[in-house]
């Protein structure tokens, strides 16, 4: 699938570039190029101390700011897909300083879709959060506007291999400011503090979320946005499962947080095909046929009324699961105290 292309990862040095570059260099030796490309010269130092380009020549470290047009031209040139993973995404963060978030979330994904177009690039996956669906917060709102740019990107591209498509997915388990390694760090304190007992949410590993962009690489026609079917937990079982010795402190729910997230709205549900391991939502205007794509991978249209959100999934990670995972995806020495 990856065999002598060049791929280049926007915020290459966060918590999914990391992961990415880490599996495609154990399951896709083939790779010709793998371009690391952020803005911040420390985690790129960091992170050529674990994949050195003396060890790995194929790897390139280059610095640059998703802001930055000119930059991003450049760093496209030989480049064949591009993973769109650069954001701003710490709700607080957003909240309280909005512009930033727009000039990196949303003027800097079209920068990326019109770097893209002026330097011969074939593909573009962008990395979306279930905060896009219904937003509520700044973040989500920015998130919603870039996935709604890159799946339009496809309708001015003009005759050029080029096709634009996005994957959300919901909370990753131990990227760097999610609730997880919170947890882990609040637990040695012996209060773990809860917005909400209500509280649910979406979970993936980085592992699927790197297949889940494999999969896109390798299947998208231009326009989708795909939804994988991940397993959703409860706030409070995931404090049972972390620190069950621990004090409980309901502390409220904080600006922007929704007590539910959503991948799929009711809305969007009108526009969405299920497959057997995950959704789509289709492009308002595809540039291709949606029957021969449905009966192509086997979709069915969603029923009227669906939704996708992590209150009313069908699928529940116990206390045991939760633990499991935390072992195999955050932190291998993880026991309960």
């Amino acid at each position: 699938m990856l065999k002598g292309k060049s791929i280049l990862i926007t915020g290459g040095t966060g918590s999914f570039g990391k992961k990415f570059v880490e599996m495609t260099l154990k399951q896709h030796p083939g790779v010709e190029r793998l371009v690391i490309y952020s803005r911040d010269e420390l985690k790129q130092y960091e992170m050529n101390q674990i994949f050195s380009s003396r060890e790995y020549p194929q790897i390139r470290y280059f610095i640059g700011d998703v802001r930055d047009r000119d930059r991003l031209i450049r760093a496209f040139e030989g480049i064949d897909t591009v993973i769109h993973a650069a954001a701003l995404k710490q709700v607080p963060a957003c909240e309280y300083n909005p512009f930033e978030a727009v000039k990196t979330n949303i003027m800097g994904a079209q920068n990326v879709i019109e770097a893209a177009i002026a330097s011969g690039v074939k593909q573009v996956v962008a990395l979306s959060t279930d905060k896009a669906a219904a937003p509520i917060n700044l973040y989500g709102a920015t998130k919603l506007c870039s996935d709604k740019l890159f799946t339009a990107a496809n309708l001015f591209r003009g005759k050029r291999d080029l096709n634009f498509s996005v994957v959300r997915y919901g909370n990753v388990m131990g990227s760097r400011g999610s609730v997880i390694p919170f947890f882990l760090n609040e637990r040695r304190k012996g209060i773990i503090p809860i917005t909400d007992e209500k509280m649910t949410r979406f979970n993936i590993s980085l592992e699927d979320g790197v297949n889940l962009v494999y999969f896109a690489i390798q299947h998208m026609w231009g326009g989708e946005i795909f939804v994988p079917k991940i397993p959703s937990y409860r706030i409070t079982e995931l404090a049972e499962a972390i620190a069950p010795n621990c004090r409980i402190e309901h502390v409220g729910v904080r600006p922007g947080e929704k007590i539910h997230e959503e991948m799929i709205t009711e809305t969007d549900a009108l526009n969405t095909v299920e497959f057997d391991k995950y959704f789509v939502i289709m492009p308002s205007y595809p540039t291709w046929d949606l029957e021969k794509y449905v009966k192509t991978y086997n979709g069915k249209p969603c029923p009227q009324g669906f939704r996708y959100n992590s209150g009313e999934n069908s699928d529940w990670l116990s206390v045991d699961q939760i633990r499991e995972m935390v072992r195999l995806h955050v932190d291998p020495g993880f026991i309960v105290e």
